[in-house]
């Protein structure tokens, strides 16, 4: 499992563009600029809806003023999906970026992927956020409980940047 002070690895999200979807290199997102990623277990699930995602939306603008080139929000979704949950939740309008790991490439490449059957979730990503400077991750909070949003939300991350 990635951990502080790794370089994040090379994978491939997407993103519905106005020209369909398009394919979002990590690297491209991440190369000599600080990020916020943080990852849920599905889009429109009750806790990624009501908590997580706002959280973000809340605190962009203190992210802002620590330097936080962009806040991205990553499930194992489509990314159809996924824009559909940004504009239901404002996500998009508050400038959070949205990005589909479709076939959870890069949720396995990190260890953070979880099955949770019962719930109908098949190799989703734990609940996490993280800060990436320049590819490296130099700070990490991941939720043990995936119901849970505290250490992962916006508030949360902030507390340790």
């Amino acid at each position: 499992m990635i951990s502080t002070g790794d370089t994040l690895p090379e994978a491939t999200l997407t993103q519905l563009g106005a020209d369909g979807p398009k394919e979002v290199r990590v690297s491209d997102k991440t190369k000599g600029r600080k990020v916020v990623i943080f990852a849920v277990p599905g889009a429109f699930t009750p806790t990624c809806h009501s908590a997580h995602v706002p959280s973000f939306m809340r605190t962009k603008d203190q992210f802002d003023t620590k330097g936080v080139d962009e806040i991205i929000c990553i499930s194992v979704n489509d990314p159809f999906v996924m824009n559909a949950w940004g504009e239901a939740t404002g996500a998009t309008a508050a400038g959070l970026t949205m990005l589909a790991d479709a076939a959870s490439e890069f949720t396995k490449a990190i260890g953070m992927d979880f099955d949770a059957p019962p719930a109908g979730l098949i190799a989703r990503s734990k609940r996490y956020a993280m800060l990436v400077e320049d590819g490296k991750v130099t700070a990490l909070n991941l939720e043990e409980n995936p119901s849970a949003c505290e250490i992962s939300a916006g508030e949360g991350l902030l507390d340790v940047i």
